[in-house]
């Protein structure tokens, strides 16, 4: 026999601005092909910006301090992507809060790998490898994967197996805290997206640094058990209340198509 899980709320947050998002918005301020990042993928740290969206994250998260009543909440349970701007907004935050939680790393929560097309700007991709622009026009973004790299299918299958395993906490409500490509895949596993809607939120929505989304299970009396509807979606005014830049960078530096 199943035992239900104990879940029913899901709050979803994207890391503050790294120096790579800046580095990004520089090389396409320029015109450039390659992106300076200043480190690997996954050592990339907050930029100042980015430390400061945290502590407002971490005062978002303090009693008291939530956005609607209807999304109130304190996190039973955290999980983290092992990428440092992640680690390091996780820590910003709780000790923003003052919340005494250990933070679970899992690297199924780690960002898109982009493969030989990372630390390319879209016109890095088409100069570089127009072959791979042209695969991917054709298969589109969903399923294509470059060389090395994941197509955003490849990051929803971890992302099951992830929330497996979530599910399976003695925990009421988990946050996670991760990248804009992991948590719009995981609306799209929980909410049961369509393809089409998904890529079009994230083409027209982009995620804001440390914005919040908060899903909640619910039972529609279908009698099919409790899914999961979102109740708040890239919620930044937490970083308004508290005098933080809202800043707009998308973790999706290969985008050469809509």
């Amino acid at each position: 026999m199943t035992v239900p899980s104990r879940v029913r709320r899901l709050i979803l947050a994207r890391h503050g601005e790294s120096e790579a998002n800046r580095a990004v918005a520089e090389a396409d301020a320029a015109g450039a092909d390659r992106i300076a990042v200043p480190a690997r993928d996954a050592d990339v740290e907050l930029s100042p910006t980015g430390r400061e969206q945290a502590e407002a994250l971490g005062h978002h998260l303090a009693s008291g301090d939530q956005a609607t009543d209807d999304a109130a909440f304190t996190p039973d349970a955290i999980w983290v992507s092992p990428y440092v701007r992640a680690r390091q907004t996780t820590a910003i935050a709780l000790d923003t809060a003052g919340l005494d939680l250990t933070p679970r790393v899992d690297e199924r929560l780690r960002d898109r790998e982009l493969g030989i097309l990372d630390a390319l700007t879209g016109r890095g991709v088409r100069s570089l490898y127009p072959d791979e622009a042209d695969r991917r026009q054709y298969l589109g973004k969903f399923y294509y994967r470059a060389p090395g790299g994941e197509s955003w299918a490849d990051v929803a299958l971890r992302i099951r197996s992830v929330l497996a395993d979530v599910e399976a906490t003695d925990a009421e409500t988990v946050m996670i805290v991760c990248h804009d490509a992991v948590i719009s895949l995981i609306r799209y596993v929980c909410e049961r997206i369509e393809e089409a809607d998904l890529l079009e939120d994230a083409r027209v929505n982009p995620m804001p640094n440390a914005a919040v989304t908060v899903l909640e299970r619910v039972d529609d009396g279908s009698g099919t058990g409790p899914d999961w509807r979102a109740v708040l979606v890239n919620d930044v005014a937490h970083l308004e209340r508290h005098d933080a830049a809202v800043t707009r960078h998308s973790g999706e530096s290969d985008d050469t198509t809509p």
